[in-house]
């Protein structure tokens, strides 16, 4: 999840604050600036990102079906931080057949096409509803609800980065997907640094206090070079291709972050989970992915024919 390392205004009375009386004995002291704080421990957040982002590569550029298994196993662990995420509102996921179908419906959309992964999502929804007619009628609606929102939430959309590993370059595909998201994150993160320092403009202050457009403007700068870089060199595409697909990524990535800040302001949370230092829960670090796999999916499917 990117987020935008300026942290919101500092509580109490403003400098120049007309409301508050000025103390003569502080008149003529300096006012200093507030500093730009991070919001997370950088070395531990580095070091995560980096074994992460090197099991990525590891499983993709060896044997595809071990890539598959590394992001079944980071579904799983995000599953179950959104299903404890919502059991403290007392909001009950059928957690074994959304796991069971989650499974399904990213194995089949690699390994048997999209019928059978639309299939597996049909039949995941119905296993929800009979699952849950064994406990109380009161709160049935809402906990089958959360339920079908975990699915498509968390495993549908994953299942769009199957399809991009399918093709013969799909190594490349999906390596290009990460770095598209990650470079929005990171150009997020430096731009808050810098340009947060001269002044910020809150892009969502009532759901994300931290993003600014001024990171905003950074995560638009890295997307670009990015998507030019990686189509460009990785899938022999047109420059502009890889530009409107990295700023697309980034669109959808800054979504994500979004998204996953409403979820939980909705449900009072302050992270999903504490499994990684420096970054929280892995739902943290998933929420862009799944918003901008489809995305990404999609264009790279226009834009740059299949190899075989």
């Amino acid at each position: 999840m990117a987020t935008d390392p300026a942290g919101p205004p500092p509580a109490g009375p403003q400098p120049n604050d007309p409301d508050e009386p000025e103390d003569p004995d502080q008149a003529d002291q300096p006012v200093s600036r507030p500093q730009v704080r991070t919001g997370r421990n950088l070395p531990a957040a580095i070091g995560v990102g980096l074994v992460m982002g090197g099991l990525v590569i590891l499983t993709l550029f060896t044997v595809k079906a071990t890539f598959l298994l590394y992001m079944g196993i980071a579904l799983a662990i995000g599953l179950a931080e959104l299903a404890g995420a919502f059991a403290k509102r007392d909001i009950n996921i059928a957690v074994i057949p959304v796991a069971a179908g989650g499974a399904a419906i990213v194995t089949c959309r690699y390994w048997l096409g999209s019928g059978w992964a639309l299939a597996a999502l049909a039949l995941t929804v119905i296993a929800i509803l009979a699952w849950r007619l064994a406990g109380d009628p009161d709160g049935y609606v809402r906990d089958v609800t959360a339920g079908i929102f975990a699915t498509i939430y968390v495993p549908f959309l994953a299942s769009f980065v199957s399809a991009m590993l399918l093709p013969a370059d799909g190594d490349r595909r999906v390596l290009t997907f990460v770095i598209l998201t990650i470079s929005s994150d990171i150009g997020g993160y430096f731009a808050g640094i810098t340009l947060g320092r001269a002044g910020r403009h809150l892009m969502a202050p009532v759901i994300s206090p931290k993003k600014t457009w001024e990171g905003f403007a950074g995560s638009v700068a890295a997307g670009l070079a990015a998507g030019g870089l990686c189509v460009t060199l990785m899938l022999h595409g047109h420059a502009w291709a890889g530009l409107l697909t990295g700023a697309a990524a980034v669109c959808a990535a800054i979504l994500g972050d979004l998204v996953e800040s409403m979820i939980k302001r909705d449900l009072d949370v302050k992270d999903m989970g504490t499994l990684l230092p420096g970054h929280g829960g892995l739902l943290e670090r998933l929420d862009s992915l799944l918003i901008a796999a489809p995305v990404v999916w999609l264009l790279l499917y226009l834009f740059i024919p299949a190899a075989r």
